[in-house]
């Protein structure tokens, strides 16, 4: 059996040429990608194709997903290459920085004011990454934003970072807080043991420099916790 391809479909629903009659507006979340895409395989046109992955392990919405896959997701698929890996893995990162800075624009310029405020600043860069990753944000002394930091890429359930590595950017900086933040893979942002004695470290060390730790936070999938909140600082 011959298989479909973008020809063999109705010129008004076709992506490239509706994009250009109706406008992008009026596509798809799969009629857009399918234009980027442009080729599919020899199983699927571009469309069915830009469909299977916005399907991609996120049911409940492609869109961010598209945001996180990996080039070893993507090269999986019969009919995207290492160009269109290339191209969709660029498309990913204008969006995420696209929305973070709509989101927060001015952010640096204003005063974090509660845990929610950083969980939200932190929560779509990180919760869907694989492996644990620390970041550091250093504050002055009118919690003004100066610094975000990736201070430790781990594995899928441990990053390893010593209080050393924490202080040094607090030092070159000259902040006077800081906030650890650092995701979960599993989803589940409940402290472990290591966490909760990473923390009590991080703020003795604190307390001799003069520097203050305000809170751990630890991001799940559309979750956090707090460690302040939670009453262990």
């Amino acid at each position: 059996m011959e298989k479909n391809t973008m020809k063999d479909l109705p010129l008004q629903e076709r992506p490239y040429e509706l994009c250009i009659t109706e406008g992008p507006e009026k596509l798809t979340d799969a009629q857009l990608l399918a234009v980027i895409i442009r080729t599919g395989s020899r199983n699927a046109n571009a469309l069915e194709l830009a469909s299977e992955i916005l399907a991609l392990n996120f049911p409940e919405g492609g869109l961010l997903r598209l945001m996180h896959l990996t080039r070893d997701e993507l090269l999986s698929y019969e009919g995207i290459g290492k160009v269109k890996t290339v191209q969709m893995l660029c498309i990913g990162e204008l969006s995420r920085r696209i929305w973070k800075k709509g989101k927060f624009a001015g952010l640096r310029q204003k005063a974090f004011q509660d845990p929610a405020d950083i969980a939200a600043y932190c929560m779509e860069d990180m919760r869907h990454l694989e492996q644990e990753q620390v970041r550091g944000l250093y504050f002055d002394t009118k919690q003004k934003l100066l610094r975000d930091v990736v201070l430790s890429t781990g594995t899928v359930n441990s990053a390893v970072i010593s209080p050393r590595e924490i202080f040094k950017q607090a030092l070159q900086c000259g902040c006077v807080s800081l906030v650890l933040v650092h995701n979960h893979p599993s989803g589940d942002p409940s402290p472990s043991k290591e966490d909760k004695m990473l923390t009590l470290r991080v703020k003795a060390a604190g307390e001799i420099l003069g520097i203050s730790l305000l809170d751990h936070i630890i991001i799940g999938d559309t979750r956090y916790i707090s460690l302040l909140n939670e009453g262990m600082l």
